[in-house]
């Protein structure tokens, strides 16, 4: 039997975003999680709109899933920039 070979890049091992990403692509797993699994696209979709083979979207799933810790700190990464780029911004949202 053939062994496996993986296609995603740890955050440690990672020069994009110092996230796991998917090798060959700047495509970070936490952007797979985002859209298939908060916004409803289907992993078929994901893969045309990023020119993704099919199982390169289910292991990034799956990675997502397995590595809660590290998940974590990116998803915890990613408000905290959120946070700041509203503390930042001079953009007012308009009144209702």
């Amino acid at each position: 039997m053939a062994a496996q070979e993986y296609r995603i890049v740890s955050g440690e091992d990672s020069e994009i975003h110092q996230e796991p990403h998917i090798e060959g692509s700047r495509v970070t797993v936490r952007d797979v999680f985002v859209r298939v699994e908060q916004r409803g696209l289907s992993p078929d979709r994901v893969a045309e709109r990023y020119n993704l083979d099919i199982a390169d979207v289910y292991e990034a799933l799956a990675y997502y899933h397995n590595n809660p810790e590290e998940m974590q700190q990116v998803e915890n990464r990613h408000e905290r920039a959120g946070e700041e780029a509203k503390r930042r911004s001079s953009l007012t949202p308009p009144e209702n």
